[in-house]
């Protein structure tokens, strides 16, 4: 009888718990705005290829922006290791080097590549060179192709640089 109403008390203390945290929960989910959109499992490899010119082309802002401050550029990526001691693995930032797309000619101007991987994309036909100016404009003119890249308006030659890529990995 004693462990019956002990059950019973346990059971109307929990029962009242939950109803308050109930409606807690209920006034701050009021707050969210809910929708039915799916995560996508996959992206499509046009959409991949362009973000992975876009992080390049972000690399190279940065690299002109140190340049343009007089200071120095350390990109990193991230590689796993096997520490020696323990044996477990971690992953450590190390540094990455990153080369120029833009030179600066005999006549003072700077100019720009912009490539895919080791091959430059053409942005218009037969001409893969972009004339700056001058050092000042650079990180303006990358800006720029950042957001011609993402609005797909070079899908088509990231496509045919990415082809020109894969090639020269075949196996005959």
């Amino acid at each position: 009888m004693v462990v019956l109403l002990f059950w019973l008390n346990v059971k109307l203390f929990l029962s009242h718990d939950n109803t308050s945290k109930r409606k807690e929960t209920e006034m701050a989910l009021s707050q969210l705005k809910f929708s039915t959109i799916k995560k996508p499992t996959m992206i499509t490899p046009a959409v991949h290829r362009r973000f992975k010119l876009v992080k390049r082309v972000e690399e190279q802002i940065g690299l002109a922006t140190a340049q343009a401050e007089g200071t120095t550029y350390a990109a990193s990526k991230q590689r796993t290791v096997i520490d020696s001691e323990t044996g477990l693995r971690r992953i450590v930032d190390v540094p990455k080097s990153v080369k120029a797309w833009y030179f600066t000619a005999d006549t003072g101007k700077v100019y720009l590549n912009v490539k895919y991987g080791s091959r430059v994309i053409e942005i218009t036909k037969g001409k893969p060179t972009i004339e700056v100016g001058s050092s000042k404009e650079l990180v303006s003119t990358l800006k720029i192709i950042r957001q011609a890249i993402l609005d797909g308006e070079l899908d088509a030659q990231i496509d045919a640089a990415s082809g020109d890529l894969r090639k020269g990995f075949k196996q005959d």
